[in-house]
């Protein structure tokens, strides 16, 4: 599994956080973007590549959050332009050989390694799917993502702020504990909520 890449999607603004970077906010001591690049890092995986916003003035933090990990660094051009154009900047970036690529959003708290790992062990065991999706315990399709290279030319051709959702419709599931694979943390309420749960 060694030759599959690991893109983490961090170019969005958090427009629902009043403000607030959504990524630098902490989770076990760290910021959530360092913590997904961490995961991503300890799965049995290829090369990890992480797709941020284009250069401001003033602090990098997402970048800072990321110094010292062993984490590839694109830019998108525009992220207005939604997550297909993150989506495609990522896979511009990776060695042509590359045979698949997991999607791993950067605001997915409850995710851990042995989660990505479950997914990735899917992929290894083969057979007919050319897509392979985390899911919850109870069957909703969720997050990671992973799509063979026979994806890319697809993946390319999207627009706007869709995602790959429809591409992933024929997706293999991956039943993960509880809720971790949809349970993202786009408001403050969402993260007073996780927090209060969470003990945090």
């Amino acid at each position: 599994m060694n030759d599959i890449a690991i893109l983490i999607l961090a170019a969005g603004r958090s427009a629902r956080m009043g403000g607030v970077d959504k990524l630098m906010e902490p989770v076990a001591g760290v910021p959530l973007l360092r913590r997904t690049a961490q995961i991503a890092l300890a799965a049995r995986a290829g090369p990890v590549w992480a797709v941020l916003p284009p250069k401001q003035p003033g602090p990098d933090l997402r970048r800072a959050a990321l110094s010292g990990l062993d984490v590839h660094i694109c830019r998108a051009v525009d992220p207005a332009r939604g997550l297909s154009h993150s989506l495609q900047v990522g896979i511009a970036a990776l060695p042509a050989c590359t045979p698949a690529v997991m999607i791993l959003l950067a605001d997915l708290p409850a995710l851990e390694s042995t989660d990505l790992n479950k997914v990735l062990i899917a992929v290894q065991r083969g057979g007919p799917a050319e897509v392979w999706r985390g899911a919850t315990q109870d069957g909703l399709p969720g997050h990671p993502i992973v799509f063979a290279a026979s994806r890319f030319a697809a993946i390319n051709a999207l627009a706007g702020d869709k995602g790959a959702q429809d591409l992933a419709r024929d997706a293999q599931l991956v039943p993960l504990a509880g809720q971790r694979a949809r349970w993202d943390l786009d408001t403050p309420e969402d993260w007073r909520r996780w927090r209060a749960q969470e003990g945090a």
